[in-house]
C-alpha cells in the first residue's frame, strides 16, 4: 500500500468513527507526517478519539492543551485529559500528570501525588517517569532524600536510552553520589547522552576532557564538545569556552572575551566577573572602564563571591 492510499484509508476509518484511526490521524497532522502539518486539525481528531475513551488520544489532547498547540493554552483542561488517560492506564499520561502536580500546573502543587503518578508510570517501564523519580529522590522532593534510590531509577532509565537519565547518572558517578566516585563510568554515561545531542552532557563531557577526569586531558576534544553545547546556547558551555581560551592552555584572549560575553549576557555571574577583569585590563577587548564597571556591578547583583569581597575591601 502506497502512502497516499494509507492516508486515504486512515481518513476513511476516522470519518467512520474508528478511534484508533482518529488518534493516528491526529498524530499525523500534529507532526506533518503524510499530510500538511496542522495543529487545529490534530486537535480535532484527537478529540474525536478521546471522547471515545481512547487513552492515547486523551493524553495527546492533554499535551496540546498544556502547550497551546491548536487550542488556547489551558493547564486545567490539560489536567482533565491527562487524568482521563491516566485512569485508563496510559503511562505517558501518568507521567505527565505527575509533572503537572510536581510543578503546580492546573492543580495545586502536590509532591506526594506527583510521586504516586510517576511511580505508576515507572511500574509500566516508562523511562521519563523513572528519570523523574530519580530526580525526586536525589533532591528529596516529595520523598526522603536518597541518592541510592536516585541512582537506581536513573540507571533503569539510562539503560532504556533516556538521555537525561544518562547525563544524571554520569553526574552521580562523577560526584560519588549514591555510588562510589568513578570518573571513567561518568564519562561512559556522559558520552551516551552527548551522542544524543544532550547539551548538558556535551558540556559535562567537555569538562572531563578539559580537566583530564576519567580520560586523557584533551583541550581540542573539550572545545569540540563545548561548541556542540554552545550551539544550543548552553550557558555553562559558553562559560567553559571562555575559561579554556583564557586559562586552559590555548591562550586566545579575543576568543575568551567573546565566549565570556555570550555567557555573561545569559546571566552567568562568573562570566560577568571575568568580563569585568578583561575590560579593566584590556585583555581581548579594548580597555574600557565604564564597560568594566557595568559587568562588575552585574556580577555583584548576582552574588558573585569575589566581586562582593572586592566591593567590601573598596568600601573599607
Amino acid at each position: 500500500m502506497d502512502d497516499d492510499a494509507e492516508i486515504k484509508l486512515y481518513k476513511t476509518l476516522a470519518k467512520a468513527g474508528d478511534a484508533s484511526a482518529q488518534s493516528y490521524l491526529g498524530w499525523m497532522y500534529q507532526n506533518g507526517i503524510g499530510v500538511k502539518q496542522n495543529d487545529v486539525e490534530a486537535v480535532k481528531w484527537y478529540y474525536e478519539a478521546a471522547r471515545q475513551n481512547h487513552a492515547g488520544a486523551q493524553n495527546c489532547l492533554g499535551w496540546m492543551y498544556q502547550n497551546g498547540r491548536g487550542v488556547e493554552q489551558d493547564d486545567v483542561e490539560a489536567i482533565k485529559w491527562y487524568q482521563e488517560a491516566a485512569q485508563h492506564g496510559n503511562a505517558s499520561a501518568q507521567n505527565n500528570l505527575g509533572w503537572m502536580y510536581q510543578n503546580g500546573k492546573g492543580v495545586a502543587r502536590d509532591y506526594l501525588k506527583a510521586m504516586a503518578w510517576y511511580r505508576k508510570a515507572a511500574n509500566q517501564d516508562h523511562a521519563d517517569a523513572k528519570n523523574n523519580l530519580g530526580w525526586m529522590y536525589q533532591n528529596g522532593i516529595g520523598v526522603e532524600q536518597n541518592d541510592f534510590e536516585a541512582v537506581s531509577w536513573y540507571y533503569q532509565a539510562a539503560e532504556q536510552g533516556h538521555a537525561d537519565a544518562q547525563n544524571n547518572l554520569g553526574w552521580m558517578y562523577q560526584n560519588g553520589l549514591g555510588v562510589s566516585e568513578n570518573d571513567v563510568e561518568a564519562v561512559i554515561w556522559y558520552q551516551k547522552a552527548a551522542e544524543q545531542d544532550h547539551a548538558d552532557a556535551q558540556n559535562n563531557l567537555g569538562w572531563m576532557y578539559h580537566n583530564g577526569r576519567g580520560v586523557t586531558k584533551d583541550y581540542n576534544k573539550a572545545i569540540k564538545l563545548y561548541l556542540k553545547a554552545a550551539e544550543q546556547e548552553h550557558p555553562y558551555a559558553l562559560l567553559n569556552l571562555g575559561w579554556i581560551y583564557g586559562q586552559g592552555g590555548l591562550l586566545d584572549f579575543v576568543e575568551s572575551a567573546k565566549w565570556f560575553s555570550r555567557a555573561a549576557e545569559q546571566g552567568i555571574a562568573s562570566a560577568q566577573f571575568n568580563l569585568y577583569l578583561m575590560y579593566l585590563e584590556g585583555k581581548g577587548v579594548e580597555q574600557d572602564e565604564a564597560e568594566a564597571a557595568k559587568w562588575y556591578h552585574k556580577a555583584i547583583e548576582q552574588g558573585h563571591i569575589i566581586a562582593h569581597a572586592q566591593l567590601k575591601r573598596n568600601e573599607s
